[in-house]
């Protein structure tokens, strides 16, 4: 069997690994959170400039009551035991396959293992605050500028492994002029901000987490995409971390879709973007990181600019922020919403696997 062969093998199983424990862990993670009670109070009466949210309180005055926040606790904590079975096995048995299934590795999986599990952490901080009607944030939860400084602290620790543990400084511009393989950049030091920088703008996208299987869906073709981009790349580690994540979306969407058992929260969110902008840095694809993640993006920019509208121009650009809550608004169903921001989504998954694979190539 050539190393090849058995590195797909290795991550199709263990992505296989991670639905099926996910599925198995879900309905006791289920369970807790109705037994604690772990869900907000009423649905959101207030934008963050703090004006009425009328038409957002109308769709879902109803829905986000009674359905616990803290789904995302399955995400990483069914990537947490997959990842500690396979490298117990491996350090307690003389088998070579189960050996080679573990894929814990300094120089690709320990950051992104770290990301995840700290940013989860915070996150799952932050529901706890916000289902106790704690904290200064609109809805409850921490300040706006508590959440800035952590996600920050988390990127900055990221720039500093990478810039000094992994010797990191460049990035990679795809298809460049007459340069069919891209270009490097070094940028030197200025490769921690710019990580401090990507990692806020992932967070910033988070918000897409508002109607059933939306987020599921989303996350799972920009995980599906740094799983192809990494095993390209001859990262089977982080192909498999990637693909670990994949399959525990999977499990989520299953309990997710309409109507939701529960909703990703901030444990999810938080750990799922910064996650991700630790697997474009480690593939060098922070360049098509806004096209594998375009939906993410989109979120993000419309509440930007709906806040730059009603500043300077006193007037909403959309019914509703984030933009799919103007969808909602407009008419279309819930589940309408969800699917198109799924095929888009996939679509420019696709685009941007593209991008980066035909510049790696220098096709």
């Amino acid at each position: 069997m050539t190393i090849f062969t058995f590195d797909v093998i290795k991550i199709l199983f263990l992505a296989t690994c991670s639905a099926i424990v996910s599925l198995l862990l879900a309905p006791v993670i289920i369970n807790l959170l109705y037994k604690f009670k772990f869900w907000k109070k009423g649905a959101r009466q207030k934008t963050i400039t703090g004006e009425e949210a009328s038409v957002f309180y109308g769709l879902h005055k109803e829905n986000e009551t009674k359905v616990p926040r803290g789904g995302g606790i399955i995400i990483w904590l069914a990537s947490l035991i997959v990842i500690s079975i396979f490298f117990i096995l491996a350090n307690i048995s003389d088998i070579w396959w189960l050996k080679r299934l573990n894929f814990l590795s300094r120089p690709e999986t320990w950051l992104p293992l770290f990301t995840l599990i700290s940013a989860s952490l915070l996150g799952l901080f932050d529901d706890f605050l916000t289902i106790s009607d704690k904290g200064k944030y609109i809805g409850g939860g921490m300040s706006f500028k508590k959440r800035l400084f952590l996600v920050a602290l988390i990127g900055l620790i990221g720039g500093l492994w990478f810039y000094y543990k992994l010797d990191k400084s460049t990035i990679h511009i795809p298809l460049i002029f007459n340069f069919p393989q891209g270009i490097d950049i070094n940028i030197g030091i200025w490769y921690i901000p710019l990580f401090i920088t990507i990692m806020l703008a992932s967070w910033s996208g988070g918000i897409i987490d508002g109607i059933d299987g939306l987020s599921g869906g989303v996350f799972a073709s920009i995980f599906a995409a740094f799983t192809i981009i990494a095993f390209a790349q001859g990262k089977a580690d982080l192909a498999s971390f990637c693909a670990v994540i994949l399959g525990t979306l999977f499990s989520f969407l299953w309990f997710n879709i309409p109507p939701a058992k529960f909703y990703m929260g901030e444990t999810g969110m938080l750990g799922l973007t910064s996650t991700m902008t630790v697997a474009a840095f480690l593939t060098d694809s922070v360049v098509v990181l806004p096209i594998i993640a375009l939906p993410v993006i989109v979120t993000s920019a419309s509440v930007i600019l709906q806040l730059f509208s009603k500043k300077f121009f006193h007037k909403k650009i959309w019914l509703s922020t984030p933009i799919h809550h103007h969808f909602e608004a407009k008419g279309w169903p819930s589940y309408n919403v969800t699917m198109r921001f799924w095929i888009v989504g996939i679509i420019f998954a696709i685009l941007g696997v593209a991008i980066r694979l035909l510049a790696q190539n220098g096709i």
